[in-house]
């Protein structure tokens, strides 16, 4: 199965930028669609950004939009969310997930998707 890896999180001020990263191995990337999702501390998974097996299609969260790009490169394997504008809220941990998306319904639903990175923590300060 694939193998997911978040780097790129860290302590940054508030107003400040990070581009997270999302390396895949394992399988075959471009059959998977793609998504951002954050945790924050006692707080429940909450979906960040998505983005189409073949990135056709992209998806934002109400919170990030505007602020926040999805992409991937297929030929690399990786996954990329770029912030700016960061916010304390933005605070948590970061995670990429992927989801065969072969006969299967576009989503941002968290459940749907099948595989996970170990995530990675994102701090704002004010």
């Amino acid at each position: 199965q694939v193998q997911l890896v978040e780097s790129g999180g860290g302590l940054v001020q508030a107003g400040g930028s990070l581009k997270l990263s999302c390396a895949a191995s394992g399988g075959t990337f471009s059959i998977y669609s793609m998504a951002w999702f954050r945790q924050p501390a006692g707080k429940e998974r909450e979906f960040v950004a998505a983005i189409s097996r073949l990135g056709v299609t992209t998806r934002y969260a109400d919170p990030v939009k505007g602020r926040s790009t999805i992409s991937r490169d297929n030929a690399e394997n990786v996954l990329y969310l770029q912030m700016n504008s960061l916010k304390p809220e933005d605070t948590a941990v970061y995670y990429c997930a992927g989801r065969r998306s072969i006969n299967r319904a576009f989503t941002v639903d968290a459940h749907e998707y099948d595989y996970w990175g170990q995530g990675t923590q994102v701090t704002v300060s004010s």
